[in-house]
């Protein structure tokens, strides 16, 4: 029975993702493992130390539904490894003359080292597929909405006018970034963990170099420089990256769940019937997706820690930290693949309401453009004097209720220096939205590569 809500079977339509559970989880984990061996086998063939009908034997052998699991778990229990108990199967599957050749001149981190990178390769592609296809929707949204006029918010409150699509493409930036960071991390993180006993591969003599070499061509992966037993910077930047991208995940998610409040209503989460939904009021259609970024998020952001702290490895084998790392990095990659499908979900159908944007950014009379006027003033009267004379008519407004733009037509020091034509003119929100245009054509044009 699974503990963790992500690996349960009703809880985990929440969290996580099924494709990410069939790269990250224990079976493909041990058939990853059968993988390393099996190319250990063939690259030793290849080089005359493995004869080449054992290394066939080895492979044909190295399937995980050929595994006794239970047998597997006893033995794990009993060395605390998997490698020992699952060589042990794999020789004897291989028949007694193929068998002895298996794991040769290996030690059990390098296989499940290993294992794991070819784990992680594969989850990274996967989050860069998902995570290409959420840029281009969010491009989309930017694109569709460059003249969607809003209110701009700080501090929750209105602060000037920007358009959806600025919006958009400020969600986009980062996430644009994080496909750089991905493909700058990956050479640092796909590579080889064949070292031996104590990292030297002293157990091979003057061939080590040529197996470490033949086998990384075998798995596709970069030869490090040394064995990295001790040395976890590689897996460790892979976690940062899956914590990074949560956190650019969680402003789209916290901005689109505050644009959903029922007061601002300017967007909305995609609905299908029952989504979101209450089991007491009708009328609910809570930011479902938006709640479930925001809670793998935070699970990720939990486990960075972890996984930073693991690289504390003593001498040439860890005596613990290292053993901390799979409580982590399974669930950090699931999570974040979970955080990605949400957003996703939210980007591709986001339901974008123009027409109560429009009222809302109309909502204080014009108030929002309160600094447009006072920049119009400053040249003849000063900033200083500007920002009085505007602050004046604001609160005017506010009293009384009437649009700033009469307010401030009141105010003889602007009556006399601007028509009523000039400020409506200063007081159009469309009329004041800075670069927001061309900061989003640069944002595109990184897009499109």
């Amino acid at each position: 029975m699974p503990v963790n809500p992500a690996d349960a079977p009703v809880l985990g339509a929440l969290y996580g993702t099924d494709a990410m559970r069939a790269v990250m989880g224990e079976r493909a984990f041990l058939q990853r493992m059968l993988d390393v061996e099996a190319a250990l086998a063939r690259a030793q063939a290849r080089l005359g130390i493995v004869p080449e009908a054992a290394a066939r034997a080895i492979a044909e052998a190295a399937r995980v539904e050929r595994l006794d699991l239970a047998a597997l778990a006893a033995a794990t229990r009993n060395t605390g490894y998997p490698v020992v108990g699952l060589v042990r199967q794999l020789s004897a599957l291989a028949g007694p003359e193929a068998g002895r050749w298996t794991h040769w001149g290996a030690t059990t981190q390098d296989i499940m080292d290993t294992a794991v990178v070819l784990q992680m390769r594969e989850a990274l592609t996967l989050l860069d597929e998902d995570l290409a296809s959420l840029n281009a929707a969010l491009g989309r949204l930017a694109q569709a909405h460059r003249g969607t006029v809003m209110a701009g918010r700080t501090h929750l409150q209105h602060a000037l006018p920007v358009t959806f699509g600025y919006k958009a493409a400020v969600w986009l930036s980062p996430l644009l970034t994080m496909r750089e960071r991905l493909a700058q991390l990956r050479p640092r993180v796909e590579r080889l963990q064949f070292g031996g006993a104590a990292g030297t591969l002293a157990s091979l003599g003057a061939q080590g170099e040529a197996v470490q070499a033949e086998l990384a061509r075998e798995l596709g992966l970069a030869v490090p420089d040394i064995t990295w037993h001790v040395a976890r910077d590689g897996l460790a930047e892979a976690v940062c990256w899956l914590g990074l991208l949560c956190g650019c995940l969680s402003k789209l998610a916290t901005d689109v769940m505050l644009l959903m409040q029922t007061e601002l209503a300017e967007v909305a989460e995609p609905h299908q019937e029952g989504r979101g939904g209450s089991s007491t009021m009708p009328q609910k259609r809570n930011p479902i997706a938006c709640e479930y970024v925001l809670a793998q998020a935070r699970g990720v952001h939990a486990l960075v820690p972890q996984v930073l702290s693991a690289m504390a490895q003593d001498l040439e084998r860890g005596t613990g930290p290292w053993q901390a790392e799979p409580l982590a990095l399974g669930q950090a990659f699931l999570l974040t693949h979970g955080a990605l499908a949400q957003a996703r979900t939210i980007a591709e159908g986001l339901v974008v309401d123009a027409a109560r944007m429009r009222r809302n950014l109309d909502a204080t009379g014009g108030l929002i453009v309160a600094e447009a006027v006072m920049m119009g003033l400053a040249p003849a009267l000063g900033r200083g004097e500007a920002h009085h004379v505007v602050n004046r008519a604001c609160d005017v407004a506010r009293e009384e209720g009437v649009p700033l733009a009469d307010a401030l037509l009141r105010e003889p020091r602007v009556a006399e220096r601007l028509s009523a034509e000039e400020v409506a003119r200063l007081t159009d929100p469309a009329a004041y939205l800075g670069s927001a245009n061309a900061f989003i054509g640069r944002v595109l044009a990184r897009l499109r590569g």
